[in-house]
């Protein structure tokens, strides 16, 4: 089927504009002249992205946004100025938009980032589908509860996977960072010698950590120069977002904790709480020594892999003082003792529930 997109800008020559781009990439595009007229628009048809302008007479994009997000958190949202700011960016996604693009714009920057809210959207439409399907399990499988668990176990691998894909389709070019994440994160957990439901609870925290991710625009996710630090702030936002996002599903409280927590460090200078190592779960002490080896150890936009030993000494130089000094231990060993070798395979994942 077709995605459907709607234009809003009180800008003809603009609406008939995108919407020619739209329809010869083979989308179907309806535009409306302003926020009033779009509402109506929304509430009579199943739209996957709206692309709107900010500012209009009547009502602004941004107010168009606030509405829209008062009924529906899936469906796509693309903000359109030409009166670009990063303080304009970051109020955008703070207020639920999906990304954001500058005008005047271009074919092949509408066009990708259509792609990209369309991929997410159907994506995201797939993960409720699944929840549906794992609460009609649930129901019909009550006296069975060891195939009723098997069953649930198997719908929620499903969502973890699907959550993964959602950053990569956002972020290529951190393409498998989580998984790595995940399994270097469970790998730690076992040299810890914490228990298999720890282990396994750690990767698949790993799997997911960057899920906040899908709400920061992609120019900046993949900016191959320095972030400036407004766009840094913006980066910043994804461990709460992450939560946010985790906190709504059918997963452990534990899960959202750690997610936002993977960026704090043991001496309280981290983000987005700026928690000690005190107050950090064992979990997300974890997952940060592996989070910023992995990273150091791969490709970025902006710098090429610094490899495993510099990623090492990194952690060692900073343990109890960036990093839990017990984790760096346990890493540390992992790779020089143990001979551990950075790992791209899909695991099982046994969520405790």
């Amino acid at each position: 089927m077709m995605a459907r997109i709607l234009v809003v800008d009180d800008e003809k020559s603009i609406r008939l504009t995108l919407c020619e781009f739209l329809k010869n990439d083979g989308f179907i595009a309806d535009s409306a002249p302003d926020a009033v007229v779009a509402c109506g628009m929304i509430a009579e048809k199943d739209y996957d992205v709206v692309i709107t302008d900010i500012i209009m007479p009547r009502i602004s994009g941004m107010d168009l946004l606030s509405t829209i997000r008062k009924t529906s958190k899936t469906l796509q949202i693309i903000i359109m100025t030409g009166e670009p700011s990063v303080d304009t960016a970051i109020q955008s996604v703070q207020n639920g938009a999906n990304d954001y693009i500058t005008k005047p714009i271009s074919k092949e920057v509408l066009l990708k980032a259509t792609r990209n809210a369309v991929n997410i959207k159907r994506l995201s439409d797939e993960k409720t589908a699944l929840e549906e399907k794992n609460k009609f399990y649930q129901k019909q499988l009550e006296e069975l509860v060891a195939l009723r668990t098997q069953s649930l176990q198997k719908a929620m691998q499903g969502i973890i996977y699907l959550l993964t894909s959602v950053v990569e389709t956002r972020d290529p070019y951190t393409a498998g960072h989580q998984l790595r994440v995940g399994n270097l994160s469970a790998a730690i957990a076992k040299k810890l010698q914490l228990n298999q439901e720890t282990v396994e609870l750690v990767r698949t925290i790993g799997y997911i950590h960057d899920i906040g991710k899908i709400s920061i625009p992609a120019e900046i996710l993949s900016k191959p120069g320095k972030l400036t630090s407004l766009e840094m702030e913006m980066i910043k936002i994804h461990a709460l977002k992450g939560y946010e996002m985790i906190s709504k599903a059918n997963l452990p409280d534990i899960v959202g904790q750690a997610i936002y927590q993977h960026h704090e460090r043991h001496n309280g200078s981290g983000y987005p709480l700026g928690i000690k190592d005190k107050d950090m779960i064992t979990e997300s002490r974890i997952l940060i020594v592996a989070d910023v080896v992995e990273a150091m150890m791969s490709h970025r936009p902006y710098r090429p892999a610094l490899g495993l030993e510099t990623a090492l000494a990194e952690i060692e130089s900073n343990a109890d003082i960036l990093f839990s000094g017990q984790v760096v231990a346990a890493c540390t060993s992992l790779f020089r003792n143990d001979g551990y070798v950075i790992d791209n395979d899909e695991k099982i994942v046994h969520i405790p529930l």
